[in-house]
């Protein structure tokens, strides 16, 4: 049975199938929860943004077009990321203002060679700790880049940005990232051979 696109699961939806919005939430659940995750890092509540997005997809009158500008099936993934990612950047400056009220009483203490002990398993965790410490905009081109793995089309029209421009940034970002990691995953060689390496490309 070939699997209906998303503007078929809207009107179906619509006309009282239940079932057709909950084959949305599956479809791009994941997607965004990366997304949100990746802008505001482990132990945020990331997880509510994208219920938050759903809601608003429930409540909104969404007209989705059968085709899109490239003659493939329209999908509601742009319009569910640029959602996600308004909300994040909400609550990233809502955060920022707060941080910025703490740190007049209390500098924040630096992690440094502590993170030596890297293992594989952690690599993930690590990178996503290195991440959350570069600029929102980088930030966001490489979570969407590596970790949702969109095309730099699909970053721009989410992000809307030039293409040139993201790819700057994931460059930009992408060299910093690098930067910072190496020290931390030096000691892999020698507590036992070859380093795990991040497998970014």
């Amino acid at each position: 049975m070939t699997e209906r696109t998303d503007a078929e699961l809207l009107a179906a939806w619509r006309a009282g199938e239940s079932g057709a919005f909950t084959d949305l939430v599956k479809r791009y659940q994941d997607p965004l929860l990366r997304h949100a995750r990746g802008l505001l890092g482990v132990g945020s509540p990331y997880e509510d943004v994208v219920q938050e997005v759903f809601l608003k997809l429930a409540r909104e009158r969404l007209e989705l077009p059968d085709e899109g500008p490239d003659g493939q099936p329209a999908r509601l993934s742009p319009w569910l990321h640029k959602v996600t990612r308004n909300a994040c950047m909400d609550i990233i400056r809502s955060e920022k203002r707060r941080r910025h009220r703490e740190e007049d009483v209390a500098s924040r203490e630096a992690t440094g060679g502590g993170l030596h002990l890297v293992e594989a398993a952690e690599t993930r965790v690590v990178v996503e700790q290195e991440l959350s410490k570069l600029p929102v905009d980088q930030r966001e081109v490489l979570v969407l880049r590596l970790l949702s793995e969109r095309s730099y089309r699909e970053i721009a029209e989410i992000t809307g940005k030039k293409i040139g421009t993201v790819g700057w940034l994931i460059s930009e970002g992408l060299k910093t990232l690098s930067g910072n990691l190496a020290p931390l995953l030096a000691a892999e060689p020698a507590r036992g051979g070859r380093g795990s390496g991040i497998g970014m490309a």
